[in-house]
């Protein structure tokens, strides 16, 4: 029986396009149950258009409600595995303690957490960084390491650049990580 994954995503889509691209052509051996946004964004149209289940739940002045409401969609979808690719948001610890969860990451982590990562890099004077997929705990980008692959900073790097560097290996990295895991069940 193939494994249940649930996507969350806030963006443009490109992780989570390339992951259902790979499903389509039986590259990874699951069954996407659903994708959970937390705003309207152009990543609900790429559900769609795979014909997977799309949920927006925005975020509310009450971040406890909202955190609930994430949590309870995510039970009805029974996910054995919960694959964040470009949501924004610090899931509850109530949430990462109930499910299996995995994120990916434009560094090498530990180094540079946070939502400016490629900044940070650059800013630090880096001669590479890269892409990470981790388990995601209740810190912030601070649970295991599951893969990582090295980009390195040329000279000519500006943030933009370098960022859409990362984001073609990383692309290449969940979709390696999920075709494993469909196999094999292991992270």
């Amino acid at each position: 029986m193939a494994k249940r994954i649930l996507l969350l995503a806030s963006g443009r889509g490109t992780l989570a396009n390339a992951i259902l691209e790979a499903q389509k052509l039986g590259l990874i051996e699951v069954d996407i149950v659903g994708l959970i946004s937390d705003k309207d964004a152009k990543v609900l149209d790429i559900a769609r258009s795979f014909g997977v289940p799309e949920f927006l739940i925005e975020v509310t002045s009450d971040r406890k409600a909202w955190d609930q409401e994430i949590f309870d969609q995510s039970l009805l979808l029974k996910p054995d595995l919960v694959v964040s690719v470009g949501f924004m948001r610090i899931l509850a610890p109530a949430y990462v303690e109930a499910f299996t969860v995995i994120n990916t990451h434009p560094s090498l982590l530990p180094l540079f957490p946070g939502a400016h990562a490629v900044r940070d890099a650059l800013a630090a004077g880096q001669t590479q960084t890269g892409s990470t997929v981790h388990r995601v705990d209740a810190g912030l980008d601070t649970g295991p390491v599951i893969a990582q692959v090295v980009v390195p900073i040329e000279p000519t790097d500006d943030e933009p650049k370098l960022h859409e560097r990362i984001k073609i290996v990383e692309r290449a990295l969940i979709v390696e990580t999920l075709v494993k895991y469909g196999r094999t069940g292991l992270l």
